[in-house]
């Protein structure tokens, strides 16, 4: 296994336990740590040093890349949601995007490996494409859920326990969660998924798996019979191009560096990429919409002291639940989203009461103090987590004018909404205020017309999908169903790259069981000689 990154143990390197007073400027977010201080991202964020992107004009892509063994694993929201049946089936509900080649049916086992494997806590509710699974017992909901919970039970939203990779039983060795709250520095204990603890550590003590980091891929090497024989890459200690050979080469670089290598996979057999006869590597990339409210509620105010820091994430979440109504064509926009929430008394950092002066309109000494411990805790957000439909203005490509410091071409992207999607982001403004002035709550923040509806910018939400979709036609799509490349059929893809569309559910669980699935397609075709090992 080739890691573009450095080495990485969270039971070792974690900064699970450390205090904000320990780091420069209370462990504030920076350039180089954008989402604080201790985030578990070793090299890497929005720009990796010497490793840029371009983006085209008109588009404001970010992209998020974590130079480091298991990536972005490590400090994910560790959200766990499957896909439902309409989520595979997206084109023949409502005309619009693609199918998929699979149904839920097809995924539904791995789905069902892949959380007794990672373990993921959560409650069977039976709702509308919203699948349950094999559930661990989810932790009880906070105070500030709690409130939230009987205010959504008024207004029809269904509000349940979240769906985290988060143990709250021991499994396979690792321990529960002490719940710490701090499971974006990386689990020091290993009680919540990242794929070294779960995946690579494991395989490795099979004696069969050999890791390789710091190992920048620059391209798939191809035989003149047309099938892949290895990677290209650059050892970047020496700075010196390396090749590892091998009968079957799968890719997990993250969608956007899949598409990357196999676009600078030139050769006479592939002149435009590895496995592009469709010129389909690049093309239809989504991210997830999102769209943020945030408020303040006068029931939580100075309420006694206690600890309810719980896991890494919220307890509870909104599934989307107008499935009907859209059905019958009573929505301006197509496709939906899920809700996420936050709020409570969480270890205060920098910034922690920042905004407070909308809500006291300010103070001075003892008095402000005393207003602030009543304040704190009482603030509450929500975000939205929306499908994006594919469109054919949103694609990456190779910038032909821009190398790395490796000397490997690098991306351009092209970005763009649709009109469903902020109408989406419409709607998610609409509904959050709505749940807080329901609650007896002040809206703090908001977004209007004027700036779209607040929606995210492409590749915020860090859930790009895409660039090299499955499908059951070789000339429109990359992949079969199976993941395997149409033209090169020693190749597969095991990241987001396959996927067809977005649904609103995070694409980690999904990935998992694709890659799942996959691998055991990979092994039943070497045992039918289909496949040379």
């Amino acid at each position: 296994m080739l890691e573009a990154g450095a080495w990485y143990d969270c039971t070792k390197q974690s900064d699970m336990l450390q205090w904000p007073y320990n780091a420069p400027h209370r462990a504030a977010r920076s350039k180089a740590k954008p989402f604080g201080y201790f985030d578990a991202t070793l090299v890497g964020g929005w720009q990796v040093p010497g490793e840029p992107y371009t983006n085209a004009p008109g588009t404001d892509w970010l992209w998020w890349r974590a130079r480091m063994l298991g990536g972005r694993t490590n400090h994910y929201g560790r959200i766990s949601l499957r896909m439902g049946p309409y989520d595979f089936k997206t084109r023949s509900r409502d005309g619009k995007g693609f199918d998929w080649p699979i149904s839920y049916e097809d995924l539904a086992p791995y789905y069902d490996k892949a959380e007794e494997l990672i373990g993921v806590f959560g409650t069977n509710e039976g709702l509308e494409n919203t699948p349950d699974g094999k559930f661990q017992p989810a932790p009880a909901p906070r105070g500030y859920e709690r409130v939230i919970k009987i205010t959504c039970d008024k207004l029809g939203i269904p509000c349940i326990p979240s769906r985290l990779a988060i143990l709250t039983q021991p499994l396979n060795g690792r321990p529960a969660c002490h719940y710490c709250s701090q499971c974006g520095r990386a689990c020091g204990v290993n009680a919540n998924f990242n794929s070294p603890g779960v995946h690579i550590f494991p395989a490795m003590k099979t004696g069969n798996l050999e890791v390789r980091t710091g190992a920048m891929a620059r391209e798939v090497v191809v035989g003149r019979d047309g099938l892949a024989r290895g990677v290209a890459y650059i050892d970047t200690k020496t700075r010196r191009d390396e090749t590892v050979y091998a009968k079957v080469v799968v890719l997990a670089a993250s969608c956007c560096e899949t598409a990357r290598i196999m676009l600078n996979s030139k050769s006479g057999i592939f002149p435009n990429g590895i496995a592009n006869s469709s010129g389909l590597v690049g093309r239809y990339l989504m991210d997830t919409v999102g769209s943020p409210v945030g408020g303040h509620l006068p029931i939580l105010e100075d309420l006694p002291p206690q600890n309810e820091d719980g896991v890494g994430g919220n307890h509870m979440y909104m599934p989307w639940w107008l499935y009907k109504e859209q059905k019958a064509g009573q929505m301006p926009f197509s496709r939906g989203y899920h809700i996420e929430l936050g709020g409570g008394r969480g270890l205060p950092g920098s910034g922690a009461l920042g905004g407070s002066d909308q809500i006291l309109g300010g103070g001075y000494g003892l008095e402000l103090k005393r207003n602030l411990r009543k304040i704190y805790g009482a603030n509450i957000y929500f975000d939205g987590r929306g499908e994006m439909i594919p469109n054919d203005d949103s694609y990456c490509e190779i910038d032909p004018n821009t190398l790395d410091r490796w000397g490997i071409p690098v991306l351009r992207f092209h970005f763009k909404w649709s009109d469903d999607e902020i109408l989406q982001a419409k709607h998610m403004q609409e509904t959050f205020q709505q749940i807080i002035e329901a609650a007896g709550g002040k809206v703090l923040y908001k977004s209007g017309a004027e700036d779209n509806w607040g929606i995210s910018k492409g590749g915020e939400i860090i859930h790009e999908v895409g660039a090299a979709r499955m499908g059951d036609n070789p000339k429109t799509s990359v992949l079969n169903p199976y993941c395997q490349a149409w033209d090169c059929k020693n190749l597969f893809i095991t990241d987001a790259a396959p996927f067809v569309s977005n649904a609103d559910k995070n694409p980690t669980l999904t990935i998992t069981a694709l890659g799942w699935r996959t691998s055991e397609y990979i092994a039943d075709q070497v045992k039918k000689r289909n496949l040379a090992v």
